[in-house]
């Protein structure tokens, strides 16, 4: 758990400049296959292009924390507003 710990620090770290939040962070296995999920927040929202911007910043520093030892799939989303 201390690598997730870690590697949300340096999410939240990169995506402060864009006033995005990493809300949670989690491994989740389903089926056959294994999750990485990533939830993120904005004040006001965050919408799909704000995700796949996201996106692009969080799977370069995913890869180089490694916190997974197999094949996982990176599910990057947005809090559920409700």
């Amino acid at each position: 758990m201390e690598k997730l710990e870690d590697l949300k620090n340096a999410l939240s770290d990169a995506l402060a400049k864009k006033e995005i939040i990493v809300d949670d962070i989690f491994i989740q296995k389903k089926g056959k296959y294994t999750f990485l999920t990533v939830v993120l927040d904005k004040v006001g929202g965050i919408d799909l292009d704000g995700i796949v911007e996201a996106t692009h910043i969080v799977n370069p520093i995913v890869d180089e924390y490694d916190v997974c030892q197999s094949e996982y799939i990176l599910d990057v989303i947005s809090k559920e507003r409700g």
